[in-house]
């Protein structure tokens, strides 16, 4: 065997790997979501339908690939399965989890809901890093970013014009304060009550989620913002960290 057929073996080898890893990753990351309270984390089954839909495809996908690579190595067709693995890799990185921040519940949130506005026709822009050390519970966060996420995708919702709906995260370690960041278009009418955001949204949970990200951030003495301005919704979120 040459030198050549030991490479292409090799790369075959790592993707069959990379592929295992990512199954292996999306399987922790759901069952941190289910470990963790699931009404805190406001994990919804629309959102598990999704997740389950990919691991499904993944599975399908990675027999038909094996199954390809084998073909072309036993008709010597090298050619072919370089350019083959030359499209795999195209795909994979296409298909590549969303954020990856280094919290595992930030990435469980966020990965979950931002797929599901993605299904929704919202155009993202979201960039996070965790630092490995907080003061701030997993659970927390679920809160406040399972809530705010919700939020912003029914916000989008309210666009008709799907090329102008968008979501952007932003999520970033700032002077000893742990910033969030979190923006969307939204054509729902706001109104300000005091210190409470009010929309048009009606029924029991009016408002509810909004109320358990304040007592969330409260807990902490953190610092939260709101803004509404020409059919953008922005909420800033500081936390000790």
């Amino acid at each position: 065997m040459s030198l050549y057929h030991y490479i292409v073996i090799g790369i075959v080898f790592f993707i069959v790997v990379g592929l295992l890893a990512r199954r292996l990753i999306q399987n922790y990351y759901e069952k941190e979501l289910f470990e963790a309270n699931e009404t805190l984390v406001n994990f919804h089954v629309e959102e598990v339908e999704i997740i389950y839909k990919q691991m499904r495809g993944w599975r399908h996908d990675y027999k038909n690939h094996i199954q390809a690579m084998k073909a072309y190595l036993e008709l010597d067709q090298l050619q072919e399965l370089e350019s083959y693995l030359g499209e795999l890799d195209e795909d994979l990185v296409s298909v590549d989890t969303i954020i990856k921040s280094g919290n595992v519940m930030v990435d469980a949130v966020l990965n979950s809901k931002l797929t599901l506005a993605q299904t929704r026709e919202v155009t993202l822009h979201a960039k996070a890093h965790v630092p490995e050390k907080i003061t701030v519970q997993d659970v927390d966060l679920g809160i406040i970013l399972g809530n705010l996420l919700s939020n912003a995708i029914e916000g989008c919702q309210t666009v008709e014009d799907t090329e102008k709906r968008f979501i952007r995260v932003y999520i970033h370690d700032m002077k000893g304060q742990l910033y969030i960041n979190i923006t969307n278009t939204m054509e729902r009418e706001i109104k300000k009550t005091g210190s409470e955001i009010l929309t048009t949204k009606r029924g029991k949970d009016h408002g509810f989620g909004l109320k358990r990200v304040d007592r969330t951030v409260e807990k902490y003495d953190g610092y939260i913002n709101r803004q509404f301005e020409e059919g953008v919704f922005a909420t800033e979120i500081t936390l000790p960290l």
